[in-house]
């Protein structure tokens, strides 16, 4: 029964979204209350937001190279077949390139943001004093006073690994990655990959199904049909990104 009702109260999201302060305090109030709701709002937060770049990026950069292909090809006068041709074996070369590199970035960055981590953290055991002092001062230029910047900070390290990745954040604005995030590169290079060639190929629909289906238009009715066919995918994609604006 309660898992019924608290899946009938609204997620902090469409609290914020309806500026319903009501509903925001009945959602904080039940997610204190019942640990398991609260885990999969949080899951399903963190997985729809996480892929967004990869999956706007590689959309935007597929349908704009398609496009750009089928315009040169047009503007050639090159004959359909020669197109698909062009098209499909430049999609798939370019997806796989956005794909690999948007897997080994994304890993570089996190191997790196851990580096850096692993230094914070032998600075904080062998010379802790000077890493609280430092906080205190971060903290103190937020606007806080010394004696709370002194009494928060002295009590957050006394937890040494919150600490550590506190002063990540702090100090050097970084994000600690989980500890799967060569999982999560790679699924990043994936989604990469899938957008720009799922994407990418919209564009070459037309030259498939129009000649298959309507034998008598010519080529020119293939690149309106190209031209409207990317002009609704970027609509598409900007509404996309305007949903977690």
């Amino acid at each position: 029964m309660a898992n019924e009702s608290s899946a009938l109260l609204p997620s902090a999201r469409e609290a914020f979204e309806e500026s319903n302060v009501d509903a925001s305090k009945k959602y904080h109030d039940n997610k204190h209350s019942n640990s398991n709701s609260s885990n999969k709002e949080e899951t399903w937060h963190q997985t729809e937001g996480g892929f967004l770049k990869p999956i706007i990026f590689g959309g935007l950069d597929g349908i704009l190279t398609s496009f750009a292909i089928v315009a040169g090809a047009a503007g050639g006068g090159l004959s359909p077949e020669v197109v698909l041709v062009l098209g499909f074996s430049n999609i798939f070369a370019d997806a796989l390139s956005m794909g690999v590199g948007e897997f080994l970035s994304s890993k570089a960055t996190n191997e790196w943001i851990l580096s850096e981590r692993k230094r914070e953290q032998w600075e904080m055991e062998n010379y802790p004093e000077g890493e609280i002092q430092e906080m205190i001062d971060i903290y103190k230029d937020k606007g806080m006073s010394h004696d709370d910047a002194k009494l928060v900070i002295e009590t957050l390290s006394k937890y040494k690994e919150f600490f550590v990745d506190l002063m990540m954040t702090q100090e050097l604005e970084l994000q600690v990655p989980d500890d799967d995030h060569v999982q999560e590169s790679m699924r990043e290079g994936v989604v990469m990959f899938l957008s720009f060639a799922t994407f990418g190929a919209m564009p070459l629909l037309g030259y498939v199904i129009i000649p298959a289906s309507f034998p008598q238009l010519g080529n020119d009715a293939l690149f309106k049909a190209a031209c409207i066919v990317t002009g609704l995918v970027l609509f598409f994609l900007g509404s996309l990104k305007s949903k977690f604006a």
